[in-house]
């Protein structure tokens, strides 16, 4: 089941991630073999499953941040090349290690790792990853990228934690949603954005406007995320609609639900989520929960409101094609609803 999301009128074209594709081809070439070099390993395993995800077709949107937030200062050499690398396989790192923490079946339409190689394989393939991103920002040799990655890596652990913790309790407020979100997908989203004009040498303004407009883009591509699973497609989202109601997720299109409903529709949210009631039937009826009180619409409110945050974060830097893509990026994120 999907919701139909209705989008701003006024826009001509729907905005697209192909001019960030387009500008960063050639780098993101060599970054694509270097991830088949250092996902490369004498113990068989390792490549087989580090392979099963980096090849299954993500659009590799962080990586390509960090090649564009230094190319957009004129960077020449390789050390965005690594450190887009590293900033890839923090994020697979991270994907291996949520699919067991959240026990899914499916990554971008196809069987998660764990599925295939089980639970401890995919631990620790994401830590061989992991192992592999702090040699290359070592290799890159600069302490301010290795620092601001360094402390990602934490963060998002931070996260992990932080969601764990709130899961299945419907007393979870927006706030906490906020703080898991923020540090789960936003924190590696700003960090890619900021080492880029950090290898670039340029001042901490840039530096401090790249890092504003990853956090807020992460923020929104996520808000985003969470309304897809209620109002998205299967096919589209590379798993099943729904996954975080039957995880017992608490995003913000059930927070808003939960907060608005009256005391019997907030029994039927308890027993679904904290209960683990979360069949087919009771879906269906979240959904139309959602729907009534304006969960997905006010959640892309909210990404709004972040993606004009992270546009107006590169306001002051000069105009450029990389700028326009940055730009461009925003709405792509968002526009991903329609």
């Amino acid at each position: 089941m999907g919701v139909v999301i209705p989008l701003e009128d006024g826009k001509n074209k729907q905005a697209s991630v192909q001019p960030l594709v387009d500008l960063t081809k050639a780098d993101m070439e060599r970054v694509n073999q270097l991830i088949l070099a250092k996902a490369g390993s004498d113990v068989e395993m390792i490549p087989e499953v580090a392979n099963h995800l980096i090849s299954s077709g993500g659009k590799r949107l962080r990586p390509m941040l960090t090649l564009a937030s230094a190319a957009m200062f004129d960077f020449k050499g390789d050390a965005h090349v690594k450190l887009a690398t590293s900033v890839e396989f923090m994020h697979t790192a991270t994907l291996l290690h949520d699919d067991v923490v959240d026990e899914s079946d499916l990554r971008r339409g196809k069987s998660t790792a764990r599925m295939i190689w089980g639970n401890q394989a995919s631990v620790l393939v994401g830590d061989f990853l992991l192992g592999q991103a702090f040699r290359m920002m070592v290799e890159v040799g600069s302490l301010d990228a290795l620092d601001v990655l360094s402390t990602a890596a934490s963060v998002i652990a931070e996260g992990e934690v932080l969601q764990l913790s709130v899961a299945k309790n419907m007393e979870t407020t927006e706030d906490d949603y906020l703080s898991v979100i923020r540090a789960k997908t936003a924190a590696l989203f700003a960090a890619a954005a900021e080492v880029g004009p950090i290898v670039a040498k340029t001042d901490r303004s840039a530096r401090n406007a790249l890092k504003s407009y990853g956090m807020n883009l992460g923020l929104a591509f996520q808000l985003v995320d969470d309304v897809l699973d209620y109002g998205g497609k299967s096919a589209d989202l590379g798993k099943n609609v729904g996954d975080d109601f039957r995880e017992g997720k608490i995003t913000l299109p059930v927070i808003l639900s939960y907060r608005r409903g009256t005391a019997e529709e907030r029994e039927f949210w308890k027993d679904a989520i904290e209960g683990g009631n979360a069949t087919d039937e009771n879906l269906e009826h979240a959904m139309g929960l959602i729907t009534r009180y304006g969960g997905l619409t006010d959640t892309i409110a909210r990404a709004r409101h972040y993606g004009m945050i992270a546009r107006d974060a590169l306001a002051p830097l000069p105009a450029s094609p990389w700028k326009d893509a940055l730009l461009e990026v925003i709405d792509f994120c968002i526009d991903r609803v329609n």
